[in-house]
């Protein structure tokens, strides 16, 4: 019999991204550092509750509910914090960016809610989102933890962790784009 609460282990995983997005904010090589280790931890534990719970016989729509609640607000803090950083970030892209993540899991819902059950398809889905945001923090982090270095031509030059940030906008829109085709296409002649 399982003994770990799922409900620990989701709210674990919640204060893990709040940690990364603070981290991300405030920046510099240690915050930065400390940022790519809670998304580490974040995306453990994300992948972990869902199978405590069902292995525990606890599985629920509340505690599915309670995790897609803990996983927006976790895209939107641990994204906030690269955007409101202007050493990673500008804030318009950091803007585009969360508008792609949030549409895009607002597309996946939104097909539930039409009857077509829950979409999770489409080119960058979460845990896409999280090994692309720790690969991201860590070539800033290796690269210049404290911003300043920038790559690219003409007026696309970004600083390493910004790349990725413009990579969320352009995939995350096209992936809700995707989803709400999927979920169009689903609906009778």
């Amino acid at each position: 019999m399982i003994r770990v609460n799922p409900n620990a282990v989701s709210w674990a995983g919640f204060l893990a991204a709040v940690g990364a997005g603070i981290g991300f904010y405030v920046g510099g090589a240690g915050f930065l550092g400390l940022a790519l280790l809670l998304i580490l931890v974040n995306s453990y534990l994300d992948a972990l509750d869902g199978k405590i719970a069902r292995l525990a016989g606890k599985a629920s729509a509340r505690g599915d509910f309670v995790d897609h609640v803990f996983d927006r607000y976790a895209d939107v803090l641990m994204l906030g914090g690269v955007s409101f950083n202007a050493m990673y970030c500008h804030l318009s892209i950091g803007t585009l960016a969360l508008l792609g993540v949030l549409l895009t899991s607002y597309m996946g819902t939104q097909a539930q809610a039409v009857g077509q059950g829950r979409a999770y398809g489409g080119i960058l889905g979460r845990a896409d989102r999280l090994v692309l945001l720790f690969l991201g923090g860590l070539i800033q982090w290796i690269v210049a933890p404290s911003g300043g270095v920038t790559v690219g031509l003409g007026a696309a030059v970004f600083g390493p962790l910004e790349w990725f940030m413009v990579l969320f906008a352009i995939l995350g829109n096209v992936t809700a784009v995707q989803r709400a085709l999927k979920i169009w296409r689903g609906f009778p002649a």
